[in-house]
């Protein structure tokens, strides 16, 4: 049996099978939100505000409009400081437990490959040592989205698509989810896409 890896973050995650199959191969305090009873659970948001303040979070959810619904709302009220985001990839298919697909046709986290899922914590330098200094790390803005072209003018939408896509991200991510990810992400495995 090989060793988990371990990981100092409060990993957040969307329901209890998604906590089984990180649980195979991470070493971390796996929370779930019970998918949207986060919404009405201020025992559980109080606990993740704990965390939060105590050893960082890192949030991964499912990359459908639900997957993102939930994300943000632990946004709402959780320092952004405090958050590593990590995203994983809109992957058409089915989980075998599932009688039939989800609403948006993509799997799940539970549903995703250990190589898949390992792929998306390293992008988003999820095994970064947390007190890493930032302050020599290059800094992404809104003007550099337009200056890739990804945004504000013409073809940018089908440019931002084809970009997510390289970065093996969701498709309809924000820009602001987006400059989020580039500025905590491992710089080594994006400098050859932007």
């Amino acid at each position: 049996m090989s060793e988990k890896i371990k990981l100092s973050r409060a990993v957040i995650v969307e329901g209890k099978y998604d906590k089984i199959k990180l649980e195979s191969f991470i070493d971390a305090l796996i929370i779930p939100t019970d998918g949207f009873g986060i919404f009405k659970n201020k025992e559980k948001k109080e606990y993740i505000k704990r965390l939060a303040a105590e050893r960082g979070l890192l949030i991964i959810t499912d990359s459908d409009s639900a997957g993102f619904l939930i994300r943000n709302h632990l946004k709402s009220f959780i320092s952004l400081s405090l958050i590593k985001n990590c995203y994983a990839p809109g992957i058409k298919g089915r989980e075998a437990r599932k009688e039939k697909d989800s609403k948006e046709g993509l799997l799940g986290v539970e549903g995703l490959s250990k190589e898949i899922l390992l792929e998306a914590l390293v992008k988003c330098g999820a095994f970064e040592d947390t007190e890493k200094s930032d302050e020599n790390r290059r800094k992404f803005t809104a003007a550099d989205l337009y200056n890739l072209g990804l945004t504000g003018c013409e073809g940018s939408f089908e440019r931002k698509k084809e970009f997510l896509k390289k970065l093996k991200l969701p498709e309809y991510l924000s820009n602001k989810a987006l400059l989020d990810y580039l500025n905590t992400c491992d710089e080594e495995l994006i400098k050859d896409i932007i």
